[in-house]
C-alpha cells in the first residue's frame, strides 16, 4: 500500500486523528472513544486499516487510553525509541504505514508483561460479527 499525500490524509482524517497519526500528538486521558470501550472486535489502524490489536487483549489499565498486552501479530506494530519531553521511551507505530499510535511500557499484565497504551484517535475498532 503507498502511503496516502498529505491532502489525502488530511481530507480522509478528523483533524485530531492526523495530529494524533502523523505529528504524534496524544489525546487526552479519559477523552478517547476507545478508552472505556467493552465491545469485542478488531481494532484497526484509523489510516490504513491494518488489524492491529483484537478486544481479547485490551485490559483496564487505568490510564485513560486503550491498553492491550500484546498487538495482533508481531509485524502489525513498529517500535521506535521516542526521547522527547525530556524522557526516554518506546513509540510504536502502525507496521504498514508508520501511523503513530502510541507508546508500549513494560508494566502489564501477563502473560506478555507489555502495555500498549493507544491513541483512540489512531484506532477504528472493527465489531465482531
Amino acid at each position: 500500500m503507498n502511503k496516502p499525500s498529505d491532502d489525502e490524509l488530511r481530507k480522509k482524517l478528523t483533524d485530531e486523528e492526523y495530529q494524533v497519526t502523523q505529528c504524534s500528538m496524544t489525546e487526552r486521558p479519559f477523552t478517547g472513544e476507545y478508552w472505556d470501550c467493552h465491545e469485542l472486535g478488531m481494532y484497526e489502524c484509523v489510516v490504513c486499516g491494518e488489524p492491529l490489536f483484537s478486544s481479547d487483549t485490551k485490559f483496564d489499565s487505568g490510564t485513560g487510553w486503550p491498553s492491550f498486552w500484546k498487538a495482533e501479530i508481531a509485524s502489525a506494530v513498529s517500535e521506535k525509541t521516542d526521547s522527547t519531553h525530556g524522557m526516554t521511551r518506546v513509540e510504536i507505530v502502525c507496521g504498514k504505514c508508520g501511523a503513530h499510535l502510541g507508546h508500549v511500557f513494560p508494566d502489564g499484565p501477563k502473560p506478555t508483561g507489555l502495555r500498549y497504551c493507544v491513541n483512540s484517535a489512531s484506532l477504528k475498532l472493527k465489531p465482531k460479527t
